[in-house]
């Protein structure tokens, strides 16, 4: 678990760099996580202490969000003074995640059923 976890970190820490040296638009967390990504493909499968530790912080992922609330909360009088901004960004986010979603399990969906004649050719 040690090593997952050092490896997350440094991995999070090059994105942060490489978003600092280039100027990247986008939070080096993100980067961080292309680059996990880029890594994982290049060796071929998940480490198992890898996806035990990240198992282990999905499981407890509310947690993470404590700070995060707490801060908001600390805010709350601007939130009450601007809440129309909030209301529609949060009704828009849901409303734009939920068309990708389903554009995107539909598509899934298709694909997968295009390869369904093939493999039962295949099988015969």
């Amino acid at each position: 678990m040690l090593y997952a976890l050092t490896a997350l970190f440094i991995l999070q820490l090059l994105g942060e760099l490489l978003v600092q040296l280039v100027g990247l638009p986008l939070p080096g967390a993100l980067a961080g996580m292309l680059l996990l990504l880029a890594a994982l493909l290049a060796y071929g499968r998940v480490p198992q202490a890898l996806e035990s530790t990240a198992g282990s912080l999905l499981q407890n992922m509310m947690l993470l969000f404590i700070p995060a609330i707490a801060g908001v909360m600390l805010h709350f009088d601007r939130i009450a003074r601007e809440w129309l901004p909030f209301l529609v960004a949060g009704i828009v986010g849901a409303a734009i995640t939920l068309v990708v979603t389903a554009w995107t399990l539909r598509w899934l969906l298709r694909d997968s059923a295009d390869a369904r004649p093939r493999e039962q050719e295949q099988a015969q």
